[in-house]
């Protein structure tokens, strides 16, 4: 389905409900699938991104206006064929059924059994965003898929040559019935979220998640939200600068910044700042001698988030703080084709300026100084959770200090973003950054109903329990063996 601009809202609604009917009808008519289906479908998606990689390259390119191919190829495809082979090789052991102790533990003794079993929640929906529109559409397929239920998908508007790419692959091998992709701006999204789906996932900004809560809840769809925040980078003291310098300022530049788990600013020891300044000038000079006709560096996805990124540079400078442009070549960004902007460093940031309230999605990084590592702390805590935090250093009770007195979603030690790249870990946020986590045999967890089933014995044992009126000195002597400390 992609509505034409003409067609109102209640024929967009019922377009999507018709289509998400016919999805919930199929797996009420075919059932849980086996595992050999589901290896099938993950197979097919894998085909996909195989078989269209050169395709995605320069559909994702077109999109940003300049990204790299290579990037694309290892942010989006290779990132994506990852999770899709990891769930296919362990989704047989994920669908066993668990076993439980059963209550009493005498009803065991007997023959009494009590599980877990795994069962598909039905049709799971999936608004994916723009900033890596393949990895972010068929990593969550990875759980959807392994554990039976099939998908609708809403891909982003920003990205509009990669949804309709997305949207014709998926066609080519997968029936509307298994996986269909509606495409369509704001008011696709907001009817899509409505929709009466047995399980919802958003990537994206907070303050859409709020909206697509709003709507789900009208429908009491379960979600996932996998949103952002301002993720930060603890230096400790005796860090290797260097090293945390190059390893930040990759995780910084790639795309751009334009990454839900990049670095958003940098609490380092006050005297130490200068240093992880002249570091990250020498990294971003290593990686990229130049960048405005770099095809390597990546354009800002659209005018309106160049000219959000590029506001919040002038804001800060207003305020009083120091900006410094990564720039090795020198060049000129006033008259160019694409919307670059240089990597900029933000020393001495304030909390009134707009760069340290917003998450940024761009090359940009507050720099801030601190005297004690509890003064970071203290910071960190003193505003939102955030989805990751970094943090460099070799002294490991600091190392402690740190993850035991802050809350992300999850965290990298002594490099940025790479916990997302474990399949084996669950990723997800904590309070605005998100609520649920996929990825590997969680994201089979989260995508699957547990379903308990207690099997009693053939012999009815309610009376030799005495558990049923007439009430007497039987029940009695069991309840106050039951009754106590």
């Amino acid at each position: 389905m992609n509505a034409p601009a003409n067609i109102g809202p209640e024929a967009v609604k019922a377009g999507l409900e018709t289509l998400l009917q016919r999805q919930k009808a199929a797996h009420l008519r075919d059932g849980a699938p086996l595992a050999g289906r589901r290896i099938e479908w993950l197979d097919r998606c894998i085909g996909l991104l195989v078989d269209h990689q050169d395709d995605i390259a320069k559909a994702v390119s077109d999109d940003f206006g300049v990204r790299s191919k290579d990037a694309t190829a290892l942010t989006d495809v290779a990132g994506s064929i990852g999770p899709l082979k990891f769930a296919r090789d362990h989704l047989r052991q994920w669908m066993k059924t668990e076993k439980r102790r059963t209550t009493p533990a005498l009803l065991g003794v007997f023959g009494a059994k009590a599980e877990v079993r795994w069962q598909p929640k039905g049709v799971v929906g999936i608004i994916s965003p723009w900033n890596f529109p393949i990895n972010l559409t068929f990593a969550p397929l990875a759980g959807v898929l392994s554990a039976g239920n099939r998908a609708l998908i809403k891909p982003s508007e920003f990205t509009p040559a990669t949804s309709e790419l997305m949207k014709a692959m998926f066609a080519k091998v997968f029936d509307e019935e298994e996986i269909a992709v509606v495409t369509g701006g704001p008011e696709i999204g907001q009817a899509f979220s409505g929709l009466a789906f047995d399980h919802l996932l958003f990537t994206g900004a907070t303050s859409v998640a709020r909206h697509v809560m709003r709507a789900a809840a009208e429908n009491l769809v379960p979600v996932t939200l996998e949103l952002g925040g301002k993720s930060p980078v603890i230096l400790s003291r005796g860090a290797d600068l260097d090293t945390a310098a190059a390893r930040v300022m990759a995780g910084k530049t790639l795309n751009a910044g334009q990454i839900c788990l990049a670095p958003d600013y940098v609490l380092a020891p006050a005297e130490d700042v200068d240093r992880f300044v002249e570091a990250a000038k020498a990294a971003v000079a290593r990686s990229f001698p130049t960048l405005k006709d770099n095809p390597d560096y990546t354009a800002l996805v659209a005018q309106r988030h160049y000219d959000r990124v590029k506001g919040y540079v002038d804001d800060a400078a207003a305020k009083g703080a120091k900006v410094v442009e990564l720039n090795p070549a020198g060049e000129d960004f006033a008259q160019q084709e694409h919307r670059k902007i240089p990597p900029t460093l933000i020393l001495e940031p304030t909390d009134e300026m707009t760069v340290m309230q917003d998450e940024i999605f761009g090359p940009l990084l507050p720099v801030k100084g601190y005297s004690r590592i509890e003064e970071a702390i203290a910071y960190v805590n003193a505003h939102a959770r955030p989805l990751a935090l970094y943090w460099f250093g070799t002294d490991e009770a600091e190392r402690e200090t740190v993850l035991n007195g802050t809350t992300s979603g999850g965290v990298t030690v002594n490099d940025v973003i790479f916990h997302v790249a474990q399949e084996d870990l669950p990723f997800g946020g904590v309070g605005p950054a998100g609520t649920g986590a996929y990825h590997g045999h969680d994201g089979f967890r989260e995508f699957s109903h547990r379903k308990a089933v207690f099997h009693q014995l053939k012999k009815d044992i309610g009376p030799m329990l005495a558990l049923r009126p007439p009430y007497g000195g039987a029940i009695r002597k069991y309840l106050a063996g039951q009754i106590k400390r």
